[in-house]
């Protein structure tokens, strides 16, 4: 996969781009993002933001090394499937998003 397949597959998953990343937020504040994806030239990374505000590097690959799973089309390699408590996040962060486009109500 590469950074613009990435990108496509997070923002049609629940991410939204936020300060040009894609990035998931806390339901309680959806204006702020807790775990993001940096993509850069050669490789992707996965960060969470600490309670201090720091962002922490918790995964990273390089492109060639990132597939999609033939099943979910989750990047397999950035090792999203191993950060505890993330698919009950991007679950949340999907789930606003759909029901936002069901009220009419933007999510921001």
């Amino acid at each position: 996969m590469d950074a613009a397949e990435i990108t496509a597959w997070a923002l049609a998953n629940g991410w939204r781009m936020i300060a040009g990343a894609p990035s998931l937020t806390k339901p309680s504040r959806p204006d702020e993002a807790i775990v993001r994806l940096v993509l850069k030239a050669t490789v992707a990374h996965v960060e969470v933001k600490k309670p201090a505000g720091k962002w922490e590097k918790m995964a990273g690959a390089a492109y060639p090394a990132i597939e999609a799973d033939p099943e979910s089309g989750m990047p397999i390699g950035l090792r999203l499937d191993n950060i505890i408590g993330f698919a009950m996040l991007m679950r949340e962060n999907k789930d606003r998003m759909v029901f936002a486009k069901m009220t009419g109500k933007a999510i921001f």
